[in-house]
């Protein structure tokens, strides 16, 4: 795919689209993170989550349906716009939301989805916040944000270190989309929890190795630190901390960050994750970019690796439903951010 297609087109928009729509409501195959407290525990995906039962995961449900709430959004004209707003009413319902938060909220189940579901969770809420006609969808889905914001401030000042490998556990990735939703809430607390874990953990990290990638990695644990940084700090502060963690981005190093990953098995879910990786570094290398001045050598080297990163995996989006069920989702995130 050749560089000045890396934008949302309606045709890419209405391929994302038709994509989350045909698993968020797919209910198998199914991988639950689930925690039997007594026998009325052993159901299905659906019995459990009335909502995000879909997409293989719970956390990737959520993100299908973030992914179909901001193409919605970017491109007013989406043919599927009917077809999303006719499941958002189905799903976002008071009833359904309710179970969601019974299931989540339980004391025995303080690690469901910590902390990726939990960040995932509050970005679909802050891009329902966006829509000026998703009132009704934000206010069913409000109770369930409540209970993962509340888990974020009852977590990040117990973390006394960041989890910094490439998948769902990172905290940096957590942060940079529950930053998100903090700031897009007006939650001042949970923003500024937020904001002090990642100074906390973050800021003394200089020359960045960059040992990746490791064989199921979906985020680069270097340039997913940078993107977070990125939002927490202000413009002088960042330029600084940056200069210091990757001192020879102007020369192309650690040359590992500017290469994509081989994928070499897509219907391996593991393997398929480094599809994710190639676009989610795309995604940090372009909005890594926007922070550097025209004249800065490091600016053109991000941005053609972004460019690099969104060839080898744009392409393969669809084709086997171990990709399938999630990997628009970081493919908008990277293309959005050009």
């Amino acid at each position: 795919m050749a560089t000045d297609l890396h934008v949302v087109t309606p045709a890419v928009a209405s391929h994302f689209a038709r994509l989350a729509l045909s698993h968020v409501r797919r209910e198998y195959p199914s991988k639950l993170d689930h925690v039997l407290l007594d026998a009325h525990d052993v159901r299905g995906p659906a019995a459990l989550h009335p909502v995000f039962y879909g997409s293989f995961d719970w956390h990737s449900c959520v993100h299908g349906y973030w992914l179909l709430a901001t193409l919605a959004r970017l491109v007013p004209a989406l043919p599927e716009r009917g077809e999303i707003v006719a499941l958002f009413d189905a799903q976002f319902t008071a009833d359904k939301v309710s179970a969601e938060v019974a299931y989540a909220a339980h004391p025995s189940r303080a690690g469901f989805e910590r902390p990726y579901g939990w960040a995932w969770l509050l970005m679909l809420q802050a891009e329902l916040s966006r829509h000026p006609d998703a009132t009704r969808w934000s206010r069913a889905l409000q109770p369930l944000a409540d209970v993962f914001a509340g888990r974020f401030r009852s977590f990040l000042p117990r973390a006394t270190y960041p989890i910094r490998v490439g998948t769902h556990f990172n905290t940096a990735f957590a942060v940079r989309l529950a930053v998100e939703y903090a700031d897009a809430a007006g939650d001042l607390a949970l923003s500024a929890s937020l904001r002090e874990a990642a100074v906390r953990w973050y800021a003394g990290d200089r020359d960045c190795q960059a040992w990746e990638p490791g064989g199921d990695d979906f985020l680069s644990s270097a340039l997913i630190e940078a993107e977070c940084m990125r939002l927490v700090l202000d413009a002088p502060e960042f330029s600084v901390w940056l200069s210091g963690f990757l001192p020879r981005l102007a020369h192309g190093e650690p040359s590992t960050l500017v290469t994509p990953a081989h994928v070499s098995d897509r219907t391996d879910g593991k393997i398929a994750h480094l599809d994710g990786l190639n676009l989610s570094r795309a995604w940090c290398w372009r909005s890594l970019a926007r922070e550097m001045a025209d004249a800065d050598p490091r600016r053109a080297i991000a941005r053609a690796a972004a460019a690099r990163h969104l060839d080898a995996s744009l392409p393969h989006v669809a084709g086997d439903y171990m990709g399938e069920h999630w990997l628009a989702t970081f493919a908008l995130l990277a293309l959005q951010a050009g």
